[in-house]
């Protein structure tokens, strides 16, 4: 009896599959023989495809060259049958003219599979098939895109006819490349249904059916932005403080002292005030207890300067469930109500000159007397701008509801989270080695920057995203694909999207994460998809090939990211040596779904391939 080892009996088991299959004869499945002989499936495969390569050299007449492969009439009749059937069930595949096709991803996935399965006809009779010229098929294999213009316009109509808006959503309805953008339906509502609309007629068509939604823009402004000035709630909601010097003359001598002051941002209302040697964490300390005692309650947030003494722990404490805000450095409008009552302060008290014996203690007591005295006139006088009501009168009388409370907690919360952001941003921007790597790229990349307001902008953003901006620009300048005239600012472009999309990845994989592990139900039903692909394909190639699909063709984030993993799994688990093969063939068939954003597609590329091949 013939003795041969476990892998090439599997070898020999699986290369007899379809002969079995082709004669009608009983034959195992692939998953059946790598179960019996025990053998790892790539090492399986591999001595299949060893044998199958064999055999075939071995089939050959000798001394003989091989016949040239001529493609079968009946392969070609039924790819020809298969197109027709393909593009009569999905208007708007292919469209353009003979001079400039435009394909769906759809059309072109379909291709793809065409390829696949009728490999041997070879590029040019498979593209005469498809109708796809043979450079355009090449690119297709590689994973590029050809660039296409836009169609112009046509003449608009001023009342459209009820027969034209129902074509319209009917064609939208069938049309295949809803993802590709709305310039392609557009030229075939001009060119084919001969419906003269304008581009923004026909969005905003679509857009009223419900067919198609538009993504806002912009984001919201911070409050000392806007253009009716300081935000304000309600009495109490938000105190703003702030110090200033005095100067008191005592027997002939100078001193100088410093008033803290706090304000009622709403009321415009004085609430707490002391008199200190030097403006430090005691005073504020102080005068924000001077303030809880005047009216009987803590705000819901205190605004002070960025002085390092104004942020301590010793103030922190004092404030305790309040709110601690940063004004923004040398932007009076974020503290405008100290700032006007310091202005009036400084018109309206006397000249301070006292005689006496202990000079210092003299200059503090009546520093704090006259402000007090001041203050509590000020906080009883009627204000034209409020009807005559009195600051005392509109900062007691004025209850704030529930929500109120409620809605002016989340806005300050969310604006000390904002300064919180913009300040680790200022940190970002002094770090010397993003800096360092910056004016290294300027300087080679020739960009002009010469107040450095550009790097500075860049530097705000992590390393990571600042190094890989760096490598796609200087990439497209090498390639030719950077658009005419770009500068710096398009550097800046490409560092922001590239950190936004990172951050928002990451938290949709600690979200997959944490879903996996409390067994969410579309989680479980993704796992259940995975396992029956799983079962059903048996090549490492092929089922990456599945995976990738549903993760390009998955409706949320969330279960892209999950296929992605799933896609990983299957490369890691393989043999190393074919990992550069998967990841290419992967690379490509993400490259070819155009339907999917070209962000989206470049950022599943570096995270297949940074869980594939880790750095450091």
């Amino acid at each position: 009896m013939l003795t041969l080892s476990p892998t090439h009996v599997t070898g020999i088991l699986l290369v007899a599959i379809p002969l079995l299959l082709a004669h009608g004869l009983p034959a195992p499945t692939g998953t059946a023989v790598l179960q019996a002989t025990g053998v790892a499936r790539t090492t399986g495969y591999k001595a299949k495809s060893e044998l199958t390569t064999l055999l075939q050299g071995a089939s050959q007449p000798v001394a003989r060259p091989p016949p040239e492969e001529v493609a079968p009439p009946d392969a070609c009749s039924a790819l020809h049958q298969a197109i027709v059937g393909f593009l009569f069930d999905h208007p708007g595949a292919v469209g353009g003219t003979a001079a400039r096709r435009r394909y769906s991803d759809r059309y072109r996935c379909f291709v793809l599979d065409c390829w696949t399965e009728h490999r041997a006809l070879g590029v040019a009779a498979l593209a005469a098939a498809v109708g796809v010229p043979v450079p355009t098929l090449k690119e297709w294999l590689r994973g590029e895109r050809p660039a296409v213009a836009p169609p112009e316009s046509l003449a608009t109509v001023r009342e459209p006819t009820t027969a034209q808006i129902e074509t319209v959503l009917a064609a939208w309805d069938a049309w295949d490349d809803k993802r590709a953008g709305l310039q392609a339906f557009c030229a075939h509502v001009w060119f084919h249904l001969r419906i003269p609309f304008r581009r923004q007629h026909i969005s905003d068509l679509l857009s009223a059916h419900g067919v198609r939604t538009k993504k806002p823009r912009g984001r919201p402004m911070d409050a000392s932005q806007r253009r009716r000035g300081f935000e304000k709630f309600f009495p109490g909601a938000q105190w703003v403080g702030d110090g200033a010097e005095l100067v008191v003359y005592v027997q002939g001598e100078r001193f100088t002292v410093n008033l803290e002051l706090l304000v009622d941002a709403y009321s415009a209302a004085y609430t707490g005030a002391t008199v200190s040697p030097t403006e430090d964490a005691a005073a504020v300390v102080q005068a924000f207890e001077d303030g809880v005692a005047t009216t009987g309650a803590r705000p819901l947030a205190v605004l002070l300067d960025n002085k390092p003494s104004n942020h301590g722990e010793q103030v922190q404490e004092a404030l305790g469930e309040t709110l601690l805000m940063r004004s923004r450095p040398y932007v009076p409008t974020d503290k405008p109500q100290v700032e006007g009552a310091f202005g009036l302060f400084s018109q309206e008290a006397p000249a301070m000159v006292l005689n006496g014996t202990d000079s210092a203690a003299i200059a503090r007591e009546l520093a704090a007397l006259v402000f007090t005295t001041w203050a509590r006139a000020v906080n009883h006088r009627p204000r034209v701008d409020r009807r005559g009501k009195t600051r005392a009168w509109l900062y007691n009388n004025d209850a704030p509801t529930a929500e109120q409370l409620a809605a002016a907690q989340a806005a300050l919360l969310d604006r000390q989270q904002r300064q919180a952001k913009a300040r680790l941003g200022r940190q970002r921007r002094e770090d010397p080695i993003v800096r360092a790597l910056l004016d290294a790229a300027f300087l080679r990349l020739e960009l002009d920057d010469p107040d450095g307001r550009l790097r500075k902008a860049i530097a705000s953003w992590p390393l990571e995203s600042v190094m890989y901006g760096i490598a796609v620009f200087e990439g497209k300048k090498r390639a030719g694909t950077l658009p005419k005239d770009v500068d710096g600012r398009y550097l800046r472009g490409i560092v922001k999207n590239t950190a936004e999309t990172s951050e928002g990845m990451a938290i949709a994989e600690a979200l997959l994460r944490e879903r996996m592990a409390a067994r969410d139900l579309a989680l479980e039903h993704l796992g259940k998809q995975q396992e029956a692909l799983q079962a059903d394909v048996v090549d490492p190639r092929d089922l990456v090939n599945a995976f990738v699909d549903k993760a390009l063709a998955a409706p949320r984030r969330i279960d892209r990211l999950f296929w992605l993993l799933a896609t990983a799994d299957v490369i890691v688990d393989d043999e190393p040596e074919q990992h550069r093969v998967h990841l290419r063939c992967a690379a490509r068939r993400i490259h070819s779904t155009f339907a999917v954003p070209h962000k989206e597609r470049l950022f599943a590329t570096r995270f297949l391939f940074a869980k594939v091949i880790p750095i450091g």
